[in-house]
């Protein structure tokens, strides 16, 4: 009995030897195969990132979503990679894409939020509706001078000095008004004046007071309309262009001087009141 033991032992172990000496050049075949292209693609992989970064700073990308698109396509790489080189060593990759694909799905539904976000900001980093530098306000009533782009958030400075994270989806999803990006700014305010003034000298007046302010610029034009009849005043539209870093000069300064030049001509600039009549019964 111990003899058929021994027998049947020695049987399968000499089989297990045929087996893996007949298979050994096959084995050892597919893991220098292996070896090779994981050598050749990391190699690849290599001199398509360098392209594809040339490419990026020849258009002058924003250097965040350069960053996450070249990691992007390293990661996607690698993938496509490990699947080759587990392929090569005869691993079946149905099982892989199909994990892959799980894993995507569920990752998709978990960061549905952050996705949008996403979105948005690559949205953002490509049509450049605004860039660092710029002062901005959101249809949300947010404003304040960008800071940072990133790919998921926008970080604004407030005139208070204060930090400002807005979400890429919620500034993508709405209308932004760009102050800076023309280069230029027109002051728009209006100033009253009593009913009894003459308005011709008063828009001469107002006029006057523009085209002497240092900072207003000629082109285009400077303007005084008459914009309406109000209820203690008739109101006139001061309407005068200066560049971006001299547009808050010049709106306190034409403020001051308008005051100043319509009270030195006598001009009465009204504040709101209300007639009140009591009857007896």
């Amino acid at each position: 009995m111990d003899d058929l033991k021994i027998n049947s032992i020695q049987q399968h172990w000499d089989h297990f030897i045929s087996s893996a000496i007949a298979w050994a050049p096959k084995i050892i075949t597919a893991v220098i195969s292996a070896f090779l292209i994981y050598l050749i693609g990391s190699w690849l992989i290599r001199m398509i990132k360098k392209l594809v970064e040339k490419a990026f700073k020849k258009r002058n990308m924003e250097a965040s979503l350069q960053l996450f698109l070249l990691n992007i396509i390293s990661w996607g790489l690698n993938i496509l990679l490990f699947i080759v080189v587990v392929t090569q060593l005869g691993v079946q990759t149905s099982a892989f894409v199909a994990m892959i694909g799980a894993a995507g799905l569920a990752v998709g539904l978990a960061l549905q939020g952050s996705l949008t976000n996403f979105a948005g900001g690559i949205l953002i980093l490509l049509l450049k509706p605004f860039k660092i530098g710029d002062f901005i306000s959101v249809s949300s009533g947010v404003s304040g001078t960008v800071n940072a782009i990133d790919v998921f958030h926008t970080r604004l400075i407030t005139p208070q000095n204060q930090l400002i994270v807005i979400p890429n989806g919620e500034i993508s999803n709405k209308s932004i008004t760009n102050y800076t990006q023309l280069g230029t700014r027109r002051t728009w305010f209006d100033i009253g004046v009593s009913y009894t003034a003459d308005l011709k000298q008063a828009k001469e007046i107002l006029l006057s007071v523009i085209n002497s302010n240092q900072y207003a610029l000629k082109e285009p034009a400077p303007q005084v309309v008459v914009t309406e009849l109000g209820d203690s005043a008739v109101n006139l539209s001061v309407r005068a262009t200066a560049t971006n870093e001299n547009f808050w000069a010049m709106n306190e300064e034409l403020i001051i001087n308008c005051k100043a030049a319509l009270d030195k001509a006598g001009i009465e600039i009204p504040f709101p009141q209300r007639d009140i009549h009591v009857y007896n019964q």
